[in-house]
């Protein structure tokens, strides 16, 4: 993985090669997925002293799974997410995705913890090592992560768009129109010119149901 943390938002133009995001406590986690059984409690942020966060590469489609698993063994596991609007049924909802895909973060002490168990739990494919003994996140950077999202580990981020860009709505009336985006106002909204009815009509929409006409969001 190649980790960069930006100094503000999380957006499009200042993520890592996966749109990701860290996790804030197992506890939400469990509440939200029914998983029982704490692991070591932290303070929200840093993990206790000794400890370090780890990235965990996970097998196809199976974060969730290999979340729930690592901390009914008692780990601590973070966990990020980002919502995305999906079309299903000629419906548009919103949904909860992994925000590094395919991969969740375990907090370990290597000096205490039998580390290895980790790489035989459901749902994991292996710890990112580095030679023979796992890699460490760069100190800070899941803190910095963790302080963007919610309590319940949901980072807020969306695609960076720029007038003059074309854009493509992802949900709302106009889901799936293509157009050009005019001007974004500080109240959340966006000026999109709309491709349709053979010309260009304006239509102010919030910003969340509009990203780059190329994105796959």
């Amino acid at each position: 993985m190649t980790w960069y943390v930006p100094p503000g938002p999380l957006s499009c133009g200042t993520r890592s090669s996966h749109p990701g995001k860290p996790l804030t406590s197992v506890a939400d986690f469990q509440r939200e997925n029914g998983a029982p059984g704490l692991g070591r409690a932290w303070l929200a942020g840093a993990p206790s002293a000794g400890y370090r966060w780890y990235a965990v590469q996970c097998l196809a489609h199976r974060e969730t799974a290999a979340a729930s698993h690592l901390s009914n063994q008692g780990f601590e596991v973070f966990f990020p997410r980002r919502r995305k609007v999906r079309r299903h049924a000629r419906k548009t909802e919103s949904v909860l995705v992994p925000f590094f895909p395919g991969y969740l973060f375990v907090a370990l002490d290597l000096s205490r913890d039998r580390w290895r168990s980790v790489n035989g739990t459901y749902g994991v494919a292996r710890l990112v090592m580095q030679g023979d003994r796992p890699a460490p996140a760069p100190a800070g950077v899941i803190e910095q992560l963790q302080e963007s999202g919610d309590d319940m580990s949901v980072i807020q981020w969306r695609p960076d768009i720029r007038p003059g860009e074309s854009v493509r709505v992802v949900a709302g009336v106009f889901s799936d129109i293509v157009g050009r985006l005019e001007r974004l106002d500080g109240a959340g909204r966006v000026r999109v010119l709309l491709q349709m009815m053979g010309g260009h009509v304006p239509a102010l929409l919030p910003e969340e149901i509009v990203v780059p006409a190329r994105s796959s969001v």
